[in-house]
């Protein structure tokens, strides 16, 4: 299947884990014919709110606003922080209220990914407080179904919310169940987006 659709990778990531998901779910956007562009947000200083400068030093560029508008569906990916998202991600989150009030991200899909420093470390409560905002956008949450085999088979993360990896002694990198599940995911948000898309009315 070829498809034109444009999909935002976009994540946070401080050890390593969760750009790992990002890679993978970039992967699957790409292997049904999607764009996957691969963006990552500074970190956010806990007193001054003050961010890096606007260019990293490696890894993906820094998203822009603009970036999350003209993408025709999007994968969100963060750490754990208590149960959240880390604060990085959300203050760019925050920052979107323009375009919400644009409503330029009304019926376009979304997909979740996360990672865990223990098995039970607040995985999909992170999931579903990622996905909250962008259900505020009108954003279509799209999880992983049943019918992949490895959201049953899976020992270490992975489930129907998104895509997750928990690093324990014995998990310390994806698993191939982690990796099957993030590729996946980022292939049904991709697929979504580009059907989505071939609907809308000719300019």
């Amino acid at each position: 299947m070829s498809s034109d659709a444009k999909i935002l990778v976009l994540y946070y990531s401080l050890k390593g884990r969760t750009a790992e998901l990002a890679r993978f779910a970039a992967r699957g956007a790409e292997s049904v014919g999607a764009e996957a562009i691969v963006r990552t947000v500074p970190p956010v200083s806990a007193t001054t709110e003050a961010t890096d400068a606007p260019i990293p030093d490696s890894g993906p560029p820094f998203a822009t606003l603009d970036d999350l508008a003209d993408c025709d569906g999007l994968l969100l990916g963060s750490p754990t922080r208590f149960g959240n998202m880390a604060a990085a991600l959300k203050y760019f989150l925050d920052s979107t209220s323009g375009i919400w009030l644009k409503g330029v991200l009304v019926d376009k899909p979304f997909g979740v990914f996360t990672s865990t420093g223990s098995m039970h470390g607040g995985q999909e409560t992170t999931l579903l407080t990622m996905a909250l905002p962008l259900i505020h956008h009108g954003m279509l949450w799209t999880g992983i179904p049943y019918t992949e085999p490895q959201v049953t088979a899976t020992r270490t993360g992975g489930g129907p919310y998104g895509a997750s990896h928990v690093e324990v002694d014995w998990n310390r990198s994806l698993s191939d169940d982690e990796r099957a599940l993030a590729s996946a995911l980022g292939r049904r948000v991709a697929g979504l987006a580009a059907v989505l898309k071939s609907r809308e009315p000719a300019p």
